[in-house]
């Protein structure tokens, strides 16, 4: 998939790796359909990549389905044959012990990263089958592989992705359809400032003394894994900095 008539929708695209996935989309001639919750990041961004591409911005909360219903049906016609899904929107709330968490916390991460994955997914899945044919890259993380303390809840959020990214290989395979999943590890974007509620000082610590990953590493492995032969399947891909052996395993000022 690499020719100037190929649609591409990203989720979480005002920010992070999902910023990151639609300038490498563009700079590879796929057109786009951005969507997020920050109207102005979206605005900006599609200036930016128009004088590369044709784009187009739908702004909504992945947690409420309706909304998402409406952003993706009422599509320009030219508009709704999409050929790549990135389900990119998504975040950790806090880290904290079990019996110290944030009910509110819990929900805003399963309703995002499991429930709004499933919606965004809903959406568009049945236009892929149609046509037999797509390609649906989610992007879990090194949490949904290995638990870590104080976290509980997010890495359970990210566990459902893997699942769910198995089970629609196992459901859509057989219509024509690739399923990827991407699993980073610790990549410096605004990840921990917004896991810790605004706690600029706090999230640069998590950074501290290593080199993390770039939202652009993780938009290469997005390229590679969409542009890769029709016989190709990249069903699984896990991206470490090179300093990080394991989610909560990381050798600093090495």
């Amino acid at each position: 998939m690499t020719n100037k008539s190929t649609i591409a929708l990203i989720t979480g695209a005002s920010s992070g790796i999902g910023r990151a996935t639609a300038r490498a989309f563009a700079a590879a001639g796929f057109n786009l359909i951005i969507c997020g919750r920050r109207k102005e990041r979206l605005e900006e961004l599609q200036v930016e990549l128009s004088q590369t591409v044709k784009i187009f911005t739908r702004t909504f909360d992945v947690r409420n389905n309706a909304e998402v219903a409406e952003a993706i049906h009422s599509l320009p016609t030219n508009w709704q044959s999409i050929d790549i899904l990135v389900n990119c929107a998504g975040n950790a709330h806090g880290l904290s012990a079990i019996q110290d968490g944030d009910t509110a916390d819990w929900d805003y991460m399963i309703d995002a990263n499991v429930k709004g994955l499933l919606y965004v997914s809903k959406a568009i899945i049945p236009g892929m089958v149609n046509r037999k044919a797509g390609h649906i890259v989610n992007i879990s993380s090194v949490a949904g592989k290995y638990t870590y303390a104080n976290g509980a809840v997010y890495c359970a959020s990210k566990k459902a992705v893997e699942a769910i990214s198995e089970g629609m290989r196992l459901d859509l395979t057989q219509h024509g359809i690739r399923v990827t999943n991407i699993a980073p590890g610790a990549v410096e974007t605004e990840f921990s400032v917004v896991r810790f509620k605004g706690d600029a000082e706090r999230a640069a610590k998590v950074y501290e003394g290593f080199e993390p990953l770039k939202a652009e590493d993780i938009a290469d492995a997005i390229l590679y894994a969409v542009k890769a032969p029709k016989h190709v399947t990249i069903a699984d891909v896990t991206i470490y900095a090179a300093a990080q052996a394991a989610p909560s395993t990381i050798y600093r000022n090495l």
